[in-house]
């Protein structure tokens, strides 16, 4: 392929989302993200607003969301958030919606925050103004190793330096454009049990790299090309899904990010219980079936989280 720097890339991949329907905001710094969360977090539950979110209310909403690890922002995304307002009564604020339609996907590229160092961030997705996927890209030839390091610097240098709404990002994306992987934000923090003393241990970064994925269809076809990707993950009915459905939370205070296949098994698994479900008042109907992954492949991981799931059908 001929060369393609990376604001070539940059730019292709931003394109590729417009296509998608996201669209593209200038936020040149953090004070721009705050602002920008703002008026799309209070778009995003206007049904619910009578009157708008006045500056101490905005305050409150702050004093729960900032501050907090990357766990506990992750379980704050997934609650409601019972807002006292000023005239006494309270009002249920959500930060998503199950229908991906309802939500407000951005892009922004090229965010400068300032840290122990200043860095200028790729792109950033946001979802009703949340900060919730970074994607680190590197010019085609550079591996993408170099852009998860990337990544590693960020959050050392200036990522969580203070910068609060960043915690929110649940998602990491690679890519050089041939090679493109995603990793959940706790990958940096994997944990490992020490069988001799029973403590809990921080695996050093540069060894993670091992827990990033590719992403893959429901036919288990691997797609590295950076705009296939998009194409797919980056559907909103299936980043939303990601993000709401297949991110798990560990005994460990850990997030993960179920890997593709376990998503198509756990979501055959399910169409599977529904249509039996469905043809119950005509008659049985066979209900079995096979999922087969091989050893380490995380089967108990997709059969708790399908089991998680089914249990919330109607």
């Amino acid at each position: 392929m001929a060369y393609q720097s990376e604001a070539a890339l940059e730019q292709q991949f931003i394109e590729q989302l417009n296509k998608q329907e996201y669209s593209t905001v200038d936020i040149p710094d953090y004070d721009a993200l705050v602002e920008n969360f703002k008026v799309q977090f209070e778009a995003f539950n206007a049904p619910k607003l009578d009157t708008p979110i006045t500056d101490k209310e905005w305050e409150r909403i702050f004093n729960l969301m900032l501050g907090k690890s990357v766990f506990q922002s992750a379980k704050i995304l997934r609650d409601k958030f019972v807002l006292e307002r000023e005239d006494g009564t309270k009002v249920y604020l959500s930060f998503f919606d199950q229908d991906h339609t309802k939500n407000i996907f951005q892009v922004t590229h090229q965010t400068t925050v300032v840290g122990k160092y200043v860095n200028r961030y790729d792109v950033t997705i946001l979802v009703n103004g949340f900060p919730l996927v970074h994607v680190e890209l590197k010019r085609r030839g550079v591996a993408i190793r170099e852009a998860f390091n990337q990544i590693n610097r960020y959050q050392r240098d200036s990522f969580w330096a203070g910068c609060g709404l960043y915690e929110y990002v649940q998602i990491f994306v690679i890519s050089n454009g041939t090679n493109t992987k995603y990793y959940s934000n706790s990958t940096r923090y994997n944990a490992i049990k020490d069988a001799k003393h029973g403590k809990m241990k921080k695996e050093k970064t540069s060894n993670s790299f091992e827990f990033t994925s590719y992403w893959a269809d429901a036919n288990n076809r691997v797609l590295t090309d950076l705009i296939d990707f998009t194409r797919t993950f980056f559907a909103k009915h299936t980043i939303l899904s990601v993000l709401t459905r297949y991110c798990i939370f560990t005994s460990e205070k850990m997030l993960m990010v179920m890997r593709p296949y376990q998503i198509t098994a756990t979501e055959r698994i399910l169409n599977r219980i529904e249509i039996a479900n469905n043809y119950k008042k005509y008659g049985s109907i066979e209900s079995g079936g096979y999922i087969w992954h091989t050893t380490g492949s995380g089967k108990t991981l997709t059969s708790f989280k399908t089991a998680r799931l089914a249990s919330q059908l109607p």
